[in-house]
């Protein structure tokens, strides 16, 4: 043997020395629930099984034609592919504002107080990294989007949970968040229409949030992005008196147009804010290709009628699933709006985990587990109305049939 020569086991430790270690902020936040299971879901496939997913809020149906069409255009344009402005075009902007006047009946300055973005989830580490100095307590609802922990636990701050309960309409209970230690809290997630539970806000709501956040000095970020889905009551938090002083919004195309691929929103609010913001952003990427940002205008145009269309189809979805709801012994309020439908799993049952894998394996019908949106949803499951109603269909007769 050379007197060079390594044993394999020797590289190997070597190797393994050499490994640089991951940043201590990873070890704050855990893969994506949806992640691990697409690859379960996936290497059944494989297998041979045969998996409806319910589980994830994807649209499946396309944009309108014209922004399609726009997208096609504008990409043949050479001038369409250079850098471009961090803040987005003007035309985008513009479209933006126009939006919100005629939804929501919002005026915003569409030079200073919206600010694209590249998907809303991109917003939400923006806003965080703009605002939330490591140790500051940052409020967010339980259950709710996972992404509002994770983000604060990525850039040092302290999450604290507040409750949302069905008995209260999911909305917050403000007696104990005022005889609550408040002093270090910097920020608040809040999101309504709600992810998972579909509650609704209300222009009373938002008062009440928008004096707590003044009193406080706690600066509000409402994520928004389902209010075209089954509702037809257009609702802004900046619409509440002195909110554009003490709260930003973020909006997005991926449900409201069937652009979540597109990756397309916005964050508005106050000028200082929204600056502020664009400190972070502009070092972070380099602008949304141009021919994305007409389109984007092009779908922000879209007329009434395109939103009836949607929810024609989503209307005929939910009286589907709520029939599945039934099949399982769940219990769901008809009133809930967004594109999936809450439920409570029956009390018998161990857990909502156990509940929607029992579901997996026996009926090979995937549903999201309730526990993902935190200890508020151990008792709840979430079907997407995401799927065509045959989908729908066949996965009702696999739940009445026995496999």
């Amino acid at each position: 043997m050379p007197r060079n020569w390594k044993s394999w086991e020797s590289i190997t430790r070597e190797i393994n020395y050499m490994r640089v270690n991951p940043a201590i902020r990873t070890e704050s936040v855990r893969e994506y629930y949806f992640s691990q299971k697409l690859r379960q879901i996936d290497q059944m496939r494989k297998e041979g099984a045969d998996i409806i997913n319910l589980g994830i809020g994807s649209p499946d149906q396309p944009p309108s034609q014209n922004t399609i069409a726009r997208l096609a255009g504008e990409a043949m344009k050479p001038s369409s592919h250079g850098y471009q402005s961090y803040n987005g075009i003007p035309a985008l902007r513009k479209a933006f504002a126009d939006w919100y006047r005629k939804y929501f009946g919002i005026e915003l300055d569409p030079d200073s107080e919206i600010l694209p973005l590249m998907g809303s989830k991109e917003g939400i580490m923006h806003i965080s990294m703009a605002f939330v100095n490591p140790g500051d307590e940052v409020l967010v609802p339980n259950p709710g989007y996972p992404t509002y922990s994770s983000v604060t636990n990525l850039t040092g701050g302290k999450v604290r949970y507040y409750d949302l309960t069905g008995e209260n309409g999911w909305h917050p209970d403000f007696e104990r968040l005022e005889d609550s230690d408040l002093e270090k809290v910097k920020l608040m997630w809040i999101n309504y229409p709600h992810m998972p539970t579909g509650a609704k806000g209300s222009a009373r709501l938002f008062d009440r949030l928008t004096e707590f956040g003044l009193k406080h000095g706690i600066l509000l970020c409402n994520d928004n992005p389902y209010s075209f889905i089954l509702n037809n009551d257009y609702l802004s938090l900046l619409g509440a008196d002195g909110a554009k002083e003490i709260a930003l919004e973020l909006n997005s195309l991926s449900k409201s147009h069937n652009m979540a691929g597109w990756r397309i929103g916005l964050v508005a609010g106050h000028r200082d804010y929204i600056n502020t913001i664009l400190k972070v952003k502009s070092n972070m990427d380099s602008g949304m290709f141009r021919a994305l940002q007409e389109a984007a205008a092009e779908a922000l145009g879209n007329p009434d009628s395109w939103y009836e269309g949607l929810n024609s189809v989503y209307s005929s979805r939910r009286l589907i699933v709520e029939e599945l709801m039934n099949i399982l012994n769940c219990r769901f309020d008809p009133e809930q709006t967004g594109m999936f439908v809450w439920g409570r799993i029956p009390d018998n049952t161990e857990s909502c985990e156990k509940f929607v894998d029992d579901i997996l394996h026996r009926h090979h019908v995937f549903i999201t587990p309730g526990f993902i949106f935190g200890s508020g949803g151990d008792r709840y499951i979430r079907i997407s109305l995401c799927a065509d109603e045959k989908t729908l269909n066949e996965a009702k007769r696999r739940l009445t049939s026995e496999q």
